[in-house]
């Protein structure tokens, strides 16, 4: 366990408190772009940084963990993990890797597009090699690409087969509602946003007659095997919407090293998570409910086995 010396006043805590302090006000302030974060930690005096983590909505951090950049890492969403666990998709082999926690938030990956196409399934868009103009993010390395990428795989297509035939591929940056994406599709300039964070522009695609494309079950199996999940996009979620289309989960912030990361780095991260719960932002009132986020949910999927040190840790102190 952890060891807080009571006054922590040393000149070595004081100069690394300092900047982690200040570099916590700053990532959370509208006024500075910086906004992910890399920190490194050695012994004083030695000359090689011992400890390092990485905090990314990115697949760069699993590349990172893997390579021994970091040591610990967040991504998004768990699938990315799931994939790489089996050496699928752009993992050529699989990788050792281990949850610590996750962050909750439940959400799909959703092929919107207009009415006025009549496709109903990615099988359709296939098939019919229809000239579909497409919104995706416009930061490069976002996880929706990888995901969606190998969603279209399944298929044995891809977006330069999209424009192959006709349509084309635009990259904007910001979220899928801004007028320059749905926007868009209602000025009749592009046919499709495909995103995820679906509670964000879901309501305003189907008023707006769009359709959300469903996978295909052949494919949907095949994607599962590759370690993503299915998840439902329904009616209740989203009034309107009607049929239940099913597509791939786009949930969690995963908190993951490698199998191999040592039982005490590993424990005592947990410990000192525990001791900062409550100064985290989080979306509901009161500290971090730790006792959620070391276990399995639809909100948060683990998609990877506990380190033992985690696992561990978190059983002693009757979190699991």
């Amino acid at each position: 366990m952890l060891t807080i010396p009571n006054p922590i006043r040393t000149p070595v805590i004081m100069r690394s408190r300092l900047m982690l302090e200040t570099v916590s006000e700053l990532c959370a302030a509208n006024e500075w772009r910086d906004k992910q974060v890399m920190i490194l930690m050695r012994p004083q005096g030695d000359s090689q940084w011992r400890t390092r983590f990485f905090a990314s909505d990115a697949p760069g951090s699993v590349d990172a963990v893997a390579n021994g950049e970091a040591d610990i890492a967040i991504c998004n969403p768990g699938g990315v993990l799931g994939m790489a666990l089996r050496g699928r998709g752009p993992y050529k082999k699989p990788l050792p890797l281990r949850s610590i926690m996750v962050i909750p938030q439940f959400d799909q990956l959703g092929f919107a597009v207009a009415g006025k196409t009549g496709l109903k399934t990615l099988g359709d868009l296939k098939r019919t090699r229809y000239p579909l103009r497409v919104s995706l993010r416009g930061q490069p390395d976002h996880s929706v690409h990888l995901i969606c990428n190998h969603v279209l795989a399944a298929y044995g297509m891809s977006l330069d087969d999209i424009v192959r035939w006709g349509g084309k591929v635009v990259y904007t940056e910001g979220m899928p509602y801004r007028p320059d994406r749905l926007g868009a599709v209602e000025r009749g300039e592009l046919d499709a946003v495909w995103d995820e964070a679906l509670p964000l522009f879901a309501p305003q695609s189907i008023k707006m007659g769009m359709r959300f494309l469903a996978i295909d079950e052949p494919e949907l199996k095949a994607l599962e095997a590759d370690g993503l999940m299915r998840a439902a996009i329904t009616d209740e979620e989203y009034p309107g919407l009607g049929e239940t289309v099913w597509t791939v989960d786009f949930s969690g912030w995963p908190v993951f090293c490698l199998a191999s990361a040592p039982d005490e780095m590993i424990y005592n991260f947990c410990a000192g998570l525990e001791a900062r719960k409550a100064r985290i932002p989080w979306y509901g009132d009161g500290p971090m409910p730790l006792n959620e986020l070391c276990k399995d949910s639809k909100d948060g999927p683990l998609y990877l086995p506990l380190h033992p040190g985690a696992e561990r840790f978190w059983r002693e102190r009757g979190y699991l």
